[in-house]
């Protein structure tokens, strides 16, 4: 952790002790709770810290003056304090979740209750900070020690209570590298056809957590253990058992091919890229073929896939320019392969694309984990670092006043001088604008103005 980030930390951290200290000072019970009390029990750093307490939420109104009422009838209010959010909540029960989400039944309770209401064991402990005492009322502890992710209660009650908790224990489990408890796990594969009363936004955020590097093939193989693939991505279930060509493929079949690319994806990696690899050979399944010696083939899969990803990205709510960038990476992604024999024009054309860099290396994971040759890829790269120390290359010399300044008239061939042009200038043969405008004057010249 840099200086910057820890110092944040602290500042973090201290704000939630602070906020703690003036509940009881005034009075009122109050505890750090959930994700922040289980990340410091394994030693990671929180990403976040909330408060249970017994003081409602006009008491907290009262008590700090920065607060937002985002689910007060719930008990739930927001505490602004020194640039940090604090989500502070009274001691609750809830009964009868008719939507599979809400509880239609919320009552003030006390510390031990609230805690009886979480989902998993491991969320369920709760931290005194000022008497420095962990309580546990749903064995947590010992859970944390197992490395197991647990419900509180019977599974079955609690997934019912809000499915989106069957793709949450994925989601721990994979970023933890937990395993979850049997009993847990047959309840998920019992119930998760449920899933799908989720909403598509609810269920696209977890699983944009659960593909995060970097553990976002044992996410994969969670999900598929777990029964919800084949409910949230059932177009990624289809490539299970769907051959590969050996000879370009000898990590084994579709699936195996993905879950490697999803190994070797790095933090830093961009959803546009995760999506990418994941969806990049979803269209093989439906072109599989054989030709008359045996061989396998998949012609038109990038195509077919770029419908698919459209189909299964707007399905999920993503927005539309992230649609639009990873469906685009997902039909150009076998271009990239042929590029020792490609124009220099059209290869620099290619670097010119905003997400370039997204199917670069999309293309460079791709050789790797599969004939494993990086040799295309780095001809590639010099390529474009020789593009990148040519700045004048990336903008066009001239335009269409250009051509109307020399008098010719818009019509068909304003669109083919103009591209003629800037092909010259790619390929290296026009390197300057006097020389763009001498070449389109003779042009003008050939064909006439009309």
């Amino acid at each position: 952790m840099t200086d910057s980030a820890n110092l944040q930390f602290k500042s973090f951290r201290n704000g939630a002790l602070s906020l703690v200290k003036r509940l009881a000072d005034a009075g009122f019970e109050a505890f750090l709770v959930g994700g922040s009390v289980r990340d410091e029990q394994l030693g990671l750093i929180p990403k976040d810290y909330d408060i249970a307490t017994n003081a409602k939420p006009e008491d907290i109104e009262q008590l700090f003056s920065k607060t937002i009422p985002v689910g007060k009838q719930f008990g739930v209010m927001i505490v602004l304090d020194l640039g940090h959010e604090y989500q502070i909540a009274t001691f609750r029960a809830e009964a009868d979740y008719s939507d599979g989400r809400h509880p239609n039944t919320v009552r003030f309770s006390d510390a031990r209750e609230d805690a009886l209401r979480r989902d998993f064991t491991i969320n369920g402990l709760f931290y005194d900070p000022i008497a420095e005492t962990l309580h546990d009322w749903v064995g947590g502890k010992n859970d944390l020690e197992l490395k197991c992710i647990r419900t509180i209660g019977n599974p079955v009650d609690r997934f019912c209570e809000d499915r989106l908790r069957m793709l949450r224990a994925v989601r721990f489990a994979a970023q933890l590298g937990f395993e979850i408890e049997s009993e847990t796990l047959i309840a998920i594969r019992e119930n998760c056809e449920l899933i799908l009363d989720v909403s598509g936004e609810r269920i696209r955020d977890e699983l944009l957590k659960i593909f995060k590097p970097p553990y976002a093939d044992r996410g994969l193989d969670l999900l598929h253990e777990s029964g919800l693939l084949a409910e949230v991505l059932p177009e990624l279930k289809e490539l299970i058992g769907c051959k590969e060509s050996y000879g370009y493929h000898p990590e084994g079949d579709v699936f195996s091919h993905v879950r490697l690319m999803l190994s070797k994806l790095t933090i830093t990696a961009s959803i546009e890229l995760i999506w990418s690899v994941l969806m990049h050979d979803i269209g093989k399944p439906a072109t599989f073929s054989r030709d008359g010696n045996g061989q396998i083939g998949f012609f038109g899969h990038e195509k077919k896939g770029e419908d698919i990803t459209r189909r299964v990205m707007s399905r999920l709510r993503f927005p539309k320019n992230t649609i639009d960038v990873v469906a685009t990476c997902v039909r150009c992604h076998i271009q990239l392969k042929d590029a020792q024999n490609m124009r220099i024009a059209t290869l620099r054309k290619l670097f010119l694309r905003h997400h370039f860099m997204t199917e670069l290396e999309l293309y460079r994971i791709d050789c790797l984990c599969s004939s494993g040759r990086l040799d295309n890829f780095i001809y590639i790269q010099d390529q474009l670092e020789a593009f990148d120390r040519k700045p004048e290359m990336k903008e066009s010399y001239i335009n269409g006043d250009d051509l109307i300044s020399l008098g010719k008239l818009p019509g068909p061939d304003f669109g083919r001088l103009l591209k003629q042009a800037r092909d010259h200038q790619l390929e290296g043969e026009i390197t300057s604008r006097k020389q763009a405008l001498d070449w389109l004057k003779v042009q003008v010249e050939k064909i006439g103005t009309k």
